[in-house]
């Protein structure tokens, strides 16, 4: 034997392997073999130094120090009943809040989407008076609007469908409305 100091045996005492690169343990610092050298394969009695939990609280997601013996679950519930700093008034704020008044429809928007004519709030796709077939027509209407009307009667006389109402395109064509 050429390097004495180099070999040690395994400190299991059932193992006692003789090992040329022994593995410390990082709680009671014995040399072990590589098949003992985790703490809970040769029972180590240091082994809590190692094994320490720091639990985070599922509201306010602070960490709850827990002292050695004591159950994690225990002072985690400790915690949320008195120490927790968890708000649910802080949380975030609904951001799609604003409904569709169209019959039927359950669409939010973010915005307000206000009809120029019924002063109604409508999503996206019924936000045009002619979408969501605007009770109060006697109010003046947009020229955007104005412009849907003509094209509307325009692709109508070519042959097209279209969802509007013949009474009420014939009622903004002869004038009772003013574009």
């Amino acid at each position: 034997m050429e390097f004495p100091d180099l070999e040690k045996h395994c400190s299991e005492e059932s193992c006692e392997q003789l090992d040329y690169f022994p593995l410390e343990c990082d709680g009671c610092n014995k040399a072990f073999c590589k098949d003992h050298h985790k703490s809970s394969r040769h029972k180590c009695s240091d082994a809590y130094k190692k094994d320490v939990q720091v639990p985070v609280c599922p509201l306010c997601r602070a960490p709850v120090p827990v002292g050695r013996g004591k159950i994690a679950d225990i002072v985690v519930g400790k915690h949320m009943d008195g120490d927790c700093k968890y708000n649910p008034a802080k949380e975030k704020p609904k951001i799609f809040i604003h409904r569709c008044s169209k019959e039927g429809c359950k669409k939010k928007e973010m915005f307000k989407l206000v009809c120029e004519q019924c002063q109604d709030n409508f999503c996206i796709k019924h936000r045009h008076p002619l979408a969501h077939n605007c009770k109060h027509r006697d109010h003046p209407i947009s020229k955007a609007g104005c412009a849907a009307i003509m094209r509307a009667s325009e692709s109508k006389s070519s042959g097209a469908s279209n969802k509007l109402s013949s009474s009420w395109l014939a009622q903004q064509l002869r004038g009772k409305q003013k574009c």
